[in-house]
């Protein structure tokens, strides 16, 4: 096999409708809908896209289970019109295409999701191939909320890590990207994938459920709390390297022992649409990244660029331009 170079963006693929509204409603009470779309959404979706979007110079592979229905025609043809191989994006007849309502309110620009896991639900280790790429990083998300992935599988204590230990046979790299549900799932969800993962790209509140350490202050992150975390959690696994992002910034830890932290870009309110997607679009700068063998520093600027450029759309990637132009965008904008 000739070297191992790209992205395969496996696991949860699904499609977002990104519903405006003028304000969210105590409950009893009435918003006004200001208007919907949908778009590709998930892990899988998000990455592939936002890396096709920064003009990456290697390939980008899409990998997942969603119905052959007219939203999992809606993912084939992004990938097509993005140029992503979708060769090991099944669409099946006997499930349909997990969506999220994405509600975004326009007074704070906050999003609330109501999900339908369809395909997600079902999803097993069975539905992983990992022979046939020729990818040297495989990007994993959504653990926590796709059932039989999190629980037991054979003898593995979950089907995360029936995944990951493939992916390592067949000499891939992994990142898991976490989902905000409570400390004890996150912990039961991640923990035993620690020792299996190549990457972790988290952010504040994931980060201090995994390693039991309180980074949030009634709502702001604590900083240092944040790098205790990482160190905990490098510590305890075998990463190469970690990085947690918050709104004020990021920090980034590798195995070498480099450490880096930087502010976030200085969005205008005039700018923000949504910020649905923007964490994965931090995910996919670091990865960019990782990939090329860039320092901390730099990673972490375009991972903030590209998250600060995906802010200016209502979908999770459609606003992220290339690498060039994202960080031209954030130099103009400035710094935290």
């Amino acid at each position: 096999m000739s070297k191992r170079t790209g992205i395969l963006c496996a696991g949860a693929w699904c499609v977002d409708r990104n519903i405006a509204i003028n304000f969210w409603p105590v409950e009893e009470n009435v918003a006004t809908m200001l208007g919907s779309s949908d778009h590709g959404g998930c892990p899988g979706h998000n990455m592939a896209t936002a890396l096709r979007r920064l003009g990456v110079p290697f390939p980008i592979e899409a990998m997942g289970l969603v119905g052959d229905d007219d939203h999992g025609q809606l993912l084939a043809r992004i990938c097509d019109d993005l140029n992503i191989n979708r060769d090991s994006l099944h669409l099946r007849g006997d499930t349909s295409t997990s969506f999220t309502l994405a509600m975004t309110a326009q007074d704070t620009k906050k999003r609330t999701f109501f999900h339908q896991p369809g395909a997600l639900a079902v999803q097993c280790p069975d539905d992983f191939d990992l022979s046939k790429t020729n990818c040297r990083i495989v990007h994993l998300g959504l653990a926590g909320l796709m059932p039989r992935l999190d629980g037991p599988w054979q003898s593995e204590v979950s089907g995360w890590v029936a995944v990951l230990k493939q992916a390592r046979r067949f000499g891939l790299q992994p990142n898991m990207e976490m989902v905000s549900v409570e400390p004890e799932k996150i912990r039961a969800a991640g923990l035993p994938m620690l020792d299996h993962l190549d990457t972790l790209i988290i952010n504040d509140y994931e980060a201090g459920a995994l390693a039991d350490i309180p980074t949030l202050q009634k709502g702001v992150t604590d900083q240092d709390a944040c790098r205790r975390a990482a160190e905990k959690i490098m510590g305890t696994s075998k990463l190469s390297m970690m990085a947690i992002h918050f709104p004020g910034g990021g920090v980034a830890l590798s195995r070498n022992g480099e450490v880096a932290s930087h502010p976030s870009v200085n969005v205008p309110k005039s700018e923000i649409v949504g910020n649905n997607g923007a964490g994965d679009c931090f995910a996919a700068g670091m990865l960019v990244g990782h990939h090329e063998s860039w320092n901390l520093v730099r990673s972490l600027k375009l991972a903030h660029a590209c998250a600060a450029s995906s802010l200016r759309g209502a979908s999770t990637t459609e606003a992220v331009v290339t690498s060039e132009e994202c960080l031209a965008l954030a130099d103009s904008w400035g710094w935290r």
